[in-house]
């Protein structure tokens, strides 16, 4: 069997089983049972498999038609331009939480050029840490504090952070929310649930069966998490400061009457994502 052959067949499988975007999983697969980059599996597509890598491939379909994500089986996601490890320990980081680090680098470059002081941040649920990690890299004076409640994601972010060099500068805290800071911070990111707990019915199977459901369900109207945060924000944030919360579809009059039970005088505005829905929040205090 040749890499094009092998490419077509795995790709007809996963179509014919509900799976999207067939022909890029097929190929994912491929190079990780062939140890072989998309370079070369494009530029010797009639090169043959060995044995042991026609086994291995049938290991990983068989996998994925299970409907565990790719994701998960080959341990790797890029998120803004990194390459992350992820297993089923933590959520998977999806396009639209990168426009969190947008709105993060454009709230740190805005900030009042007389103010010398390094930016103080927090990514809540850092899960695999790719919030904290991307600003790390793109604020090399930035300090970062990082949160989870999981130990078990904790390490995922801490494996992550090493691999990137910037576990000096990314301080992993396990508690709840907002609550293991040591001090007030000027920008608070977090990815929280957010899905509601009637909606999880509806998910897909690779995100229902395999990813931690402590990562989407956001209780009954998915937003018990964010109310939360906002709750503790006063204390834990200086003057002038900013949340930046990925939020879920019709969301926005919810988080605005918490806002004004909560934050008094803080402004709301919207990010749009890719498909029109408003998906990040940011709160100015």
């Amino acid at each position: 069997m040749t890499l094009a052959r092998a490419i077509r067949e795995t790709a007809l499988r996963f179509s014919e089983n509900g799976i999207e975007d067939s022909r890029t999983e097929a190929r994912l697969l491929l190079g990780h049972a062939t140890n072989l980059s998309q370079v070369q599996i494009y530029t010797w597509p009639e090169q043959p498999l060995a044995t042991a890598e026609k086994i291995r491939l049938e290991e990983l379909i068989a996998r994925r038609l299970k409907r565990e994500p790719s994701a998960y089986i080959l341990n790797r996601k890029e998120f803004y331009g990194i390459d992350l490890f992820v297993d089923s320990r933590v959520l998977i980081p999806r396009p639209e939480t990168e426009l969190l680090v947008d709105a993060a680098l454009e709230f740190a470059f805005s900030r009042r050029p007389d103010l010398q002081r390094p930016l103080l941040a927090a990514d809540i649920g850092t899960g695999s840490g790719a919030l904290a990690i991307s600003l790390a890299l793109n604020l090399p004076a930035s300090k970062i504090y990082a949160t989870d409640i999981s130990p078990s994601a904790l390490e995922v972010a801490a494996l992550n952070c090493h691999r990137h060099r910037v576990i000096e500068r990314v301080n992993l805290l396990a508690g709840d929310l907002l609550t293991p800071l040591p001090e007030p911070v000027d920008l608070i990111m977090a990815n929280l649930p957010y899905i509601s707990s009637s909606e999880i019915s509806d998910l897909s199977h690779e995100i229902a069966r395999y990813e931690p459901r402590t990562a989407f369900d956001g209780g009954e109207q998915g937003l018990d998490y964010i109310e939360r945060l906002i709750q503790q924000a006063p204390t834990k944030m200086t003057a002038g400061g900013c949340i930046l919360m990925e939020i879920g579809a019709g969301q926005e009059a919810g988080i605005n009457r918490m806002v004004l039970r909560y934050l008094e005088g803080a402004t709301l505005s919207f990010t749009r994502d890719y498909n029109g829905t408003n998906r990040v929040v940011k709160i100015a205090l």
